[in-house]
């Protein structure tokens, strides 16, 4: 997003606000990374039951298990396929909790699984099947509905997959994806590298971001075009689409937009729904969704588009690791 220079003396009060309590929320946002390193590094577990930190320590394990239970299949016959390597699984899942990218999108995805339980028993928002999905589902284009299918089906799993800790590899973004594999082939090299490579080309062959849930998702709001304002209020769209299409309109990645749904992020939730073109009452609907408490600032009515969007390309916060 390119960023709109603004000059503090030609700010309004409430942007002087903001950009405050963005600057806040930058702060919070980078301690996430290593907060979350250290916690997943405690072997006393009791100290930590979050219920968030067990599931990215599961997400980041999961992946680990996949990974090595590929490599397994490579190097003997399925009827008599070792166990995966209980030391090497910790070790690489280790390794990939080491990567702060990889780390923050598995908080991410924990965090969205959460958001989607939490209205649903609060605001009896359907965490799979929105009024947005079902709308896409019963397009009479036919390549729109096949996508909304697929994403239903995607979302379902999502949902499972979080009660059970999981985080399929043909999930992971490609960039993610590719760390995950390249962290792996560090500590892959001390045996058959027959094997390994063999493993390796065929998880590379396997996998299709396109096909992913996050790229079903991006495909269907991509695809709403000048109708995708429908999808910007969470009770229509639903978590999933909602998150896609609000980190689509303000130009942010997707997995900052999931995190700006959190307590401390109030100031870029804000900024983002503005940046995204809602107006003020529409913001404060979404507000009475996400943070139901909560009032917008004083003076917010007057705060245009353009600024907000400047305001968040300005923000100081170099990542979320």
């Amino acid at each position: 997003m390119d960023s709109i220079p603004t000059d503090p003396a030609d700010e309004m009060p409430v942007e002087a606000v903001l950009r405050e309590e963005l600057a806040h929320g930058d702060i919070v946002l980078g301690t996430i990374g290593p907060i979350l390193g250290h916690l997943l590094a405690q072997h006393d577990h009791s100290l930590f039951s979050d219920e968030i930190v067990a599931r990215v320590r599961g997400m980041t394990r999961h992946v680990a298990h996949q990974i090595l239970t590929v490599q397994g299949s490579e190097e003997a016959p399925a009827a008599t396929m070792p166990e995966v390597d209980s030391p090497l699984e910790a070790r690489l899942a280790a390794l990939l909790a080491g990567n702060m990218n990889f780390l923050v999108h598995c908080h991410a995805m924990a965090l969205e699984a959460q958001l989607a339980r939490r209205l649903e028993e609060r605001s009896a928002i359907d965490p799979v099947l929105s009024p947005l999905m079902q709308a896409l589902i019963a397009s009479d284009d036919p390549a729109t509905a096949t996508t909304g299918m697929a994403a239903l089906a995607a979302q379902a799993r999502f949902m499972q997959q979080q009660r059970r800790m999981e985080l399929p590899l043909g999930e992971l973004p490609a960039d993610l994806f590719h760390s995950a594999l390249t962290i792996w082939r560090t500590i892959s090299g001390t045996g058959d590298g027959d094997s390994a490579d063999g493993a390796e080309q065929t998880l590379r062959n396997a996998y299709d971001e396109g096909a992913s849930r996050l790229g079903l998702l991006a495909r269907l709001i991509s695809g709403l075009g000048s109708g995708v304002t429908a999808a910007l209020s969470i009770s229509h769209a639903g978590t999933a689409l909602f998150l896609t299409a609000l980190a689509n309109a303000s130009r942010q990645e997707r997995d900052l937009t999931v995190l700006a749904t959190n307590d401390s992020q109030l100031a870029r939730m804000a900024l983002s729904l503005r940046a995204a073109g809602l107006r003020s009452k529409d913001v404060e609907e979404q507000f009475l969704y996400l943070h139901p408490e909560v009032a917008l600032p004083d003076g917010f009515d007057f705060l245009r588009g353009d600024r907000a969007a400047g305001l968040l390309a300005s923000s100081v916060r170099r990542s979320a690791g």
